[in-house]
């Protein structure tokens, strides 16, 4: 047997159509039921417990109690980021599993990737704040500037904060229908919240679609200009 990390084991987790469709239930960062879970896996729930066990058992998903209810989410952002790069390489090569719809613009247009801000206007803010020099790629890392501290604090978001997150403050994440780079880590997270918070977008209730209103979506391009 060779050393190493063992690829096969996690490829075969998520390749397991009703284990990929509810990974893909929990990128929209909602944690779930196993019953709600068997709804979008299209199972019954005891097979969903067992695919649900097998996730949990490799720590791509975790459980959460509350009460008598029990909850399910993804484990952590790397588990967002390797399924979003799946569902880039699929679309890419034209590996679809049901037709355009109408819903998918408005997925493309602007949707929630775990906890951050994808599709067109996800990649729009990436590519701002790098014209503007508020980020910069340094080999594989995405660091944010002298500049960008200023912007980020003058659009309201604490980055004293941000630098306590365990998790990295700038991350480049691939969108999977822009096929090009969007912000994740905590600075994208927070920059998804400011916007929730400023009323210029909403989530739409049981969907990863982020809608924003002709005037917030008004505001941001021009906040985010290119």
């Amino acid at each position: 047997m060779k050393e190493g990390p063992d690829i096969a084991l996690i490829g075969a987790l998520i390749g397991d159509p009703a284990r990929a469709n509810m990974l893909t239930a929990l990128m929209s960062g909602k944690a779930l039921t196993a019953s709600e879970l068997a709804g979008e896996a299209g199972v019954t729930l005891q097979t969903a417990s067992s695919h649900l066990s097998k996730l949990e058992t490799a720590r791509l998903i975790r459980l959460r109690k509350q009460g008598r209810h029990r909850y399910f989410s993804l484990s952590g952002d790397d588990v967002g980021s390797v399924l979003e790069a799946l569902m880039g390489l699929a679309a890419k090569y034209g590996h679809t599993r049901a037709r355009t719809g109408p819903k998918d613009p408005a997925l493309r247009k602007a949707r929630v990737c775990y906890n951050h801000l994808a599709g067109e206007l996800g990649v729009r803010l990436y590519d701002s704040l790098k014209k503007h020099r508020h980020i910069r790629e340094k080999d594989d890392e995405v660091l944010l500037t002298d500049a960008g501290s200023v912007f980020v604090r003058s659009f309201g978001i604490d980055i004293t904060t941000l630098g306590h997150a365990r998790r990295p403050m700038c991350r480049s994440c691939l969108d999977w229908s822009a096929r090009r780079t969007h912000m994740a880590g905590s600075l994208g997270i927070a920059f998804l919240d400011r916007f929730y918070d400023l009323g210029w977008a909403k989530r739409v209730d049981g969907s990863r679609v982020v809608s924003f209103s002709p005037q917030g979506e008004e505001n941001f391009l021009k906040t985010f200009q290119l």
